[in-house]
């Protein structure tokens, strides 16, 4: 299988491609670049992986939550695409796409994944992970971090809300440690597109669509 990933959802922007499990992968931390480097990015992971877009099997795309913007760009692009190729859509949650990242990096497996949603709000999301596949448990969310909840027993912290609110967060749950410094990539949101139970979250590239879990949106 063949997949082309993007994931702008935060203040991070990257793009990779997976082959038969072997990723290449462009990412950088810019805010507010979003727009100006994915498509550079898309252009150097094809080319590297020396792959076509008519050679796609999927496009999978970061369907948020996270900024609006960042968001909008990355389903419009992935949208644009899969038209173009002629290819479905994997939406991929960008929460999960994080506590795949910090799994792989810690060695942890009960993920708990905050993402600075401005406003005093953090997106919220408590994952299972088990190699490359990532379960939620619990729904996601967008509260204030004094609100958030996750299931007993002990989980490690990962993202940009941690960062922010560590110490409320810690409150709410049991944490044996907690990574804020830590974005979604592409990367992990083409392995998680990869997994064979996913196959029927496929669709049309018109039925991708954004996840903002709150009406009142903040752009990156």
């Amino acid at each position: 299988m063949k997949f082309l990933a993007l994931e702008t959802a935060t203040e991070a922007c990257s793009a990779a491609v997976w082959i038969d499990g072997a990723v290449w992968e462009r990412y950088e931390q810019a805010p507010r670049r979003h727009a100006a480097l994915i498509l550079p990015m898309i252009e150097a992971v094809l080319a590297e992986a020396e792959l076509t877009m008519n050679q796609l099997d999927a496009v999978a795309v970061g369907r948020g939550p996270g900024a609006f913007t960042g968001v909008r760009i990355a389903i419009g692009i992935a949208q644009g695409l899969a038209f173009a190729a002629d290819v479905p859509v994997v939406p991929v949650s960008t929460l999960a796409a994080l506590a795949l990242g910090a799994a792989r990096e810690t060695g942890q497996t009960r993920i708990a994944t905050a993402l600075d949603a401005r406003m005093g709000e953090v997106y919220w999301g408590t994952w299972s992970v088990s190699g490359e596949t990532v379960e939620s448990v619990g729904d996601e969310r967008v509260c204030a971090p004094a609100l958030v909840n996750g299931a007993p027993g002990p989980w490690f912290g990962a993202g940009s809300g941690w960062l922010a609110y560590a110490d409320a967060l810690s409150q709410r749950l049991t944490v044996n440690g907690w990574l804020g410094d830590r974005y979604p990539q592409a990367g992990d949101v083409a392995r998680l597109a990869a997994d064979p139970a996913r196959r029927g979250e496929w669709v049309a590239a018109e039925q991708a669509l954004p996840v903002y879990l709150r009406d009142r949106v903040v752009g990156v």
